[in-house]
């Protein structure tokens, strides 16, 4: 009796153990700054792998990096020298999607580019006033969506089957409430997974809701959540690592009310929401993403619930289960938007084309 006590108390202290250098080791992310070879504000970035990279952001300037951020290039898209790419979309070294922003209706426009950005192709230019495309995002390279603010209480989206033409999907999209809309801080105020899902994270009304759609985007639903909302405030940012189970952060613009940068989360596909711990950054969180690179890398029953989150100014932080708890990144400020490939290839974009790569 005396030898299996014995053995079953070694078998949990190991076990201890091995949680402990696994927990240890996630507690400490590699930091790298990386050179963009661009001084624009970089707004989003999209990993095809943890070698390919595209980022966008103002000046219509994009950068990619096809060694896993050792060397960028940057280039700025034709005609599009006065907007800001606020969304990019990577599909390989050679194709990539941006979606672009500017003062006036026929300033946000989708372009596209086959060869590696030497050339652009101009595939949507909005023609509605009052329409503000804030985010896009795609379930395969010729299927995704894009998201606008709401006009005369409704929201004139779009959506593209083939990867050249965009239809409106506006007869499809739930009611909108008075003043709702979405937040252009990093790209994704969409989230897509698996082969039809997607959810628009919104605020700016008196609720921050979720819209959801399980069939491509043809029928959807829409779903309170607990954060924050007001004409500066809402949800900002939403990401899921499977079908059911996901992450949303926002918070509030104002600067006279910093403390409201939070998160919630799901786990029965969006239509339900809990808030998670006290996040320790402030303002609100313009990005976030799942440590292991979310849809392009992860199957169903996988259960790794790391996630970054960025909040510009207000700093960043990171999460081993989803906002139960927190760590703060220290010293990493000034980054609108995060994305990875792989708990090995991070990137994190910001302010004046900074670029740092995250390795957990």
């Amino acid at each position: 009796m005396l030898k299996r006590s014995l053995a079953v108390l070694l078998i949990t202290l190991f076990a201890l153990a091995t949680l402990t250098f696994a927990d240890d080791h996630l507690r400490q992310p590699k930091l790298t700054p990386q050179n963009s070879n661009t001084t624009q504000g970089l707004i989003a970035v999209s990993p095809v792998n943890e070698h390919v990279v595209w980022a966008s952001g103002r000046g219509g300037t994009y950068v990619v990096t096809t060694d896993g951020g050792r060397h960028w290039r940057s280039g700025v898209v034709p005609g599009a020298e006065a907007l800001q790419l606020r969304d990019v979309e990577g599909v390989s070294d050679r194709v990539a999607y941006v979606q672009s922003i500017g003062d006036n209706p026929t300033d946000f426009r989708i372009y596209k580019t086959t060869d590696g950005g030497a050339t652009w192709t101009m595939q949507f230019q909005n023609q509605l006033a009052g329409a503000f495309y804030d985010c896009f995002a795609f379930w395969t390279p010729t299927r995704g969506i894009s998201h606008s603010d709401s006009v005369n209480g409704i929201f004139p989206d779009i959506r593209t089957r083939n990867g050249h033409t965009w239809n409106s999907i506006r007869a499809n999209m739930p009611p909108a409430l008075p003043g709702e809309a979405s937040f252009a801080a990093s790209g994704t105020c969409v989230a897509t997974e698996g082969e039809r899902n997607a959810w628009i994270a919104t605020g700016g009304s008196t609720t921050a809701r979720i819209l959801a759609t399980t069939d491509g985007g043809n029928t959807w639903n829409a779903y309170d959540t607990p954060l924050v909302s007001n004409p500066s405030a809402g949800a900002f940012t939403v990401a899921f690592r499977d079908s059911r189970h996901g992450i949303v952060g926002g918070g509030d613009l104002d600067p006279a009310d910093p403390n409201n940068a939070s998160t919630a989360t799901s786990n029965d596909g969006g239509r339900s929401w809990t808030l998670g711990s006290p996040t320790p950054v402030t303002g609100a969180i313009f990005g976030l993403a799942y440590v292991d690179g979310g849809r392009h890398n992860r199957h169903e029953d996988d259960d790794d619930r790391a996630v970054v989150i960025t909040a510009n100014a207000g700093g960043a932080a990171w999460t081993p289960n989803e906002g139960k708890t927190w760590h703060l990144l220290n010293g990493v400020t000034g980054f609108w938007a995060v994305a990875f490939a792989s708990p090995r290839a991070g990137w994190l974009v910001g302010v004046n084309g900074t670029i740092l790569k995250i390795s957990f």
